[in-house]
């Protein structure tokens, strides 16, 4: 045999096998036993170059007939964000609890924490990590638990753009899709997205819901080591948050402390800043509010309506999520007025021992006289099992509270006139009392009937001089100023239908009431028979305060939707005039006088509790469906009701009874309540 004897014997070989069918010589012929079975080199290499050809076509066909697909539903979905007016959170709401922020946002010592413990070659790889989807793929495979292994360009396509299925389709498309996306978009870009789809535990979705989750501060203020704690819980917040029993705390510590030492390895912080966070950042033990529970829901509520009302936003927008809504709560007075009615009900209120403290229920809010901002309110026990707001809702006749509006549209509109008079219409004072005749009588008067000379009123019936004599107030004629308080519902009666009907509904409207808050114009309106809100009377007597100039409520400063401004908020209207300015000083004056008188009869304690007592109003025989008490001062007005409702009685119930004898029909809590919400105010 030559030396091409071996050749020529492989093709005899071959020759003899296609002649057989067989084009490939496996098992080998002319070879026998184990032998028969070894491939040879050549088929070795062959199969070789075939399968990668195979998998090279298969990679191709793969990577282009899988494209980057349209975000999922879940990772564009955000929450919608309050904020209380010192700018911290309030509370988050929506389906999914995100807050999307930019990367600018995001401090550069957590953006540097997050690469540290999840892909330290983020800004020069090309997106995947063909070893660690190969780990995954063959523990999927073998039905194990997924590996990981993925880069944070791998994470944030599987957070949003694919399922969270664990499955090796799934992670061949993670696959495709990172480095198509790594070729498409920024790092800044990849990195921003995924820490904001991230899932950090506690109900938080993103950086910027983890940060209030944990510290109650925006992404912004996060400083290193708060950062690398949060980049712990990357890894699964089940087992690294510290809040979570089970050996977590220990588990997030050494971790925290590994980011942080992983960081200084990586060249991303120095060891000088390293040493400067040696203490474990302890989150708080409860995560931000994502509820309507409490007070949140009344709070959520009125701000969504102005906002409603002062936008083109509309509850299918909201519903959306992604708002970032400001608001003008103050969270300290929120919890000291909540106090206050729990404390007072608490004391008073016994449903078991009394039948008539069933259904006792309690309404309140305080505005700024300055500019009308709402700063806290009580809507009810808890908006998620007591659906009305009673800081915001007409239904409950407001009584006795509403004279002063009586007084003032006397004032500076005067009475009808007396027989006599010649038509002209009669001044009227806060001092002016019905006399026995029915006159209209006082000493003084302001507005615009005042005398231009400044000579005292005559207002006597002409040729009676002699009802001048020994003629003046008393118990059973008061001034209008003491009938605010003592007695006067027969006065303010009179009063209302001599001044004219609708000159008072309009002073109150002017005054910042509701038109659809007002009762029809019969002779009861003067003495209360309107319905506004708590919100509209506390904003209607800063009007006394702000020397007649009313401004309306407002309670959300601010809308953000990506960063942007929603328009309308910017600019509030301006301070308008609803009265005279020494119409509403002598009215404030008159309700200073009467709210003493009043406090004292009622509670003894008031008076010397809550100083300065500026405005205040409440009457004791208001005995039938609502106790009203509303204060103002320069710097806070403060309305709150009190009445009883059941929910298989659309009417109002009476008060007779409630609260033991001593209350005087319910009508001492609302003062004790404000009383002790002003004490707080001033501690």
């Amino acid at each position: 045999m030559d030396r091409h004897g071996c050749t020529r014997g492989r093709r005899r070989r071959w020759a003899q096998a296609v002649a057989r069918g067989r084009f490939l010589d496996y098992p080998r012929q002319g070879r026998r036993g184990l032998r028969r079975w070894i491939p040879s080199w050549r088929q070795l290499l062959s199969a070789f170059l075939l399968g990668t050809a195979c998998l090279a076509g298969l990679c191709g066909y793969v990577y282009t007939h899988v494209g980057i697909p349209d975000e999922n539903a879940v990772a564009r979905q955000e929450a919608n964000t309050y904020y209380w007016a010192d700018g911290t959170q309030m509370v988050s709401l929506g389906a999914v609890n995100r807050n999307s922020v930019q990367l600018s946002d995001v401090p550069k010592s957590v953006q540097d924490a997050v690469i540290a413990a999840e892909n330290e070659s983020f800004y020069s790889d090309s997106g995947v990590s063909p070893t660690g989807i190969l780990r995954a793929a063959l523990s999927a495979v073998r039905g194990q638990e997924t590996q990981g292994g993925s880069t944070i360009t791998q994470q944030y396509v599987k957070n949003t753009y694919l399922s969270q299925e664990q499955t090796a389709s799934r992670k061949v498309k993670e696959f495709v899709i990172a480095l198509k996306l790594d070729r498409t978009k920024s790092k800044s870009e990849i990195l921003q997205g995924y820490l904001n789809t991230s899932w950090f535990g506690r109900g938080a979705y993103g950086i910027e819901a983890a940060a209030q989750a944990y510290y109650g501060i925006p992404a912004r203020k996060l400083d290193p080591s708060q950062g690398a704690l949060l980049a712990s819980l990357l890894k699964g917040a089940e087992q690294y948050d510290p809040a979570i029993s089970g050996g977590n705390h220990e588990r997030a510590r050494e971790r925290w402390k590994w980011i942080l030492d992983r960081e200084v390895k990586a060249g991303l912080i120095s060891p000088s800043e390293r040493a400067k966070h040696r203490e474990f950042p302890e989150p708080h033990k409860q995560s931000t509010a994502t509820s309507l529970g409490g007070q949140t829901g009344y709070l959520v509520d009125v701000a969504n309506k102005y906002i409603k009302q002062n936008s083109k936003l509309t509850d299918r927008d909201l519903a959306h999520g992604g708002y970032r809504i400001h608001t003008t709560f103050d969270k300290k007075r929120m919890g000291k007025l909540k106090n206050a009615v729990n404390g007072v009900l608490k004391k008073n209120i016994d449903p078991k021992k009394r039948p008539a403290d069933r259904g006792v229920e309690v309404g309140a809010a305080s505005v700024r006289p300055s500019d009308g901002a709402v700063l806290a309110l009580y809507g009810g026990p808890d908006a998620t099992r007591h659906f009305v707001n009673n800081a915001d809702t007409s239904g409950v006749p407001v009584g006795s509270a509403f004279k002063p509006f009586v007084l003032a549209a006397a004032l500076q509109y005067g009475a009808q006139a007396q027989p006599g008079s010649g038509g002209a219409r009669q001044n009227v004072a806060a001092d002016s009392y019905y006399a026995e005749d029915g006159s209209l009588r006082s000493a003084s008067a302001v507005g615009p009937f005042a005398p231009a000379d400044g000579r005292p009123m005559d207002q006597t019936f002409p040729g009676r001089p002699d009802l001048l004599i020994g003629a003046g107030p008393d118990a059973s004629h008061p001034t209008l100023s003491q009938a605010l308080s003592q007695g006067g519902n027969a006065t303010y009666t009179r009063l209302g239908r001599e001044v004219g009907l609708e000159e008072v509904r309009e002073t109150a409207v002017r005054s910042g009431l509701l038109k659809d808050s007002m009762a029809e114009l019969e002779s009861t309106f003067p003495i209360g028979t309107s319905t506004p809100s708590t919100i509209r009377m506390a904003t209607a007597y800063t009007t006394f305060v702000n020397h007649g100039l009313r401004h309306d409520p407002y309670s959300v400063t601010k809308v953000l939707k990506d960063g942007v401004r929603v328009k309308g908020f910017e600019d509030r209207a301006m301070a308008q005039r609803a009265m005279d300015a020494q119409v509403a000083d002598e009215v404030l004056g008159a309700l200073n006088e009467a709210g003493s008188e009043a406090g004292e009869s009622m509670d003894p304690n008031i008076s010397t509790r809550s100083a300065p007592f500026a405005a205040g109003r409440t009457v004791d025989q208001d005995r039938l469906r609502a106790a009203w008490f509303v204060a103002s001062t320069d710097t806070l007005s403060t309305a709150i009701t009190l009445f009883r409702t059941t929910p298989d009685t659309p009417q109002l119930l009476p008060l007779s009874g409630v609260a033991g004898r001593n209350s005087q029909h319910g009508n001492t809590l609302p003062p004790r309540i404000w009383a002790d919400y002003a004490t707080e105010e001033g501690s």
